[in-house]
């Protein structure tokens, strides 16, 4: 399921990636626990895809989630976390409006 839909994303068919993603992430936190990674990797995608969809809010949350648990399992070295935390930032900033910062020395 999770690779059809990240076909549906590459697609752009966003509600039906969605649809399968939430039963993935259910799925894998059911089966695997919520701290697994590759729960943690379908919660990431669910997120993007949350954002696609211009779900703004509920794709910045599930993203904090996201962050807080890989900080926890990876640690604050891995590139998994790094990633998602830059991600994390770019989105909390485009919702406070800043679309960059530039600093006058």
């Amino acid at each position: 399921m999770d690779n059809l839909a990240s076909t549906y994303r590459n697609q752009g068919r966003w509600p039906e990636a969605e649809a399968l993603l939430v039963q993935v992430v259910e799925t894998r936190k059911t089966k695997l626990g919520p701290d697994h990674p590759d729960s943690l990797t379908s919660m990431n995608n669910l997120a993007f895809t949350w954002k696609s969809l211009g779900r703004d809010a509920e794709a910045i949350e599930l993203m904090k989630e996201c962050v807080r648990l890989r900080r926890y399992v990876l640690g604050t070295t891995h590139p998994h976390y790094t990633s998602a935390l830059r991600v994390l930032s770019r989105w909390e900033m485009e919702a406070a409006g800043v679309s960059s910062l530039t600093l006058d020395i």
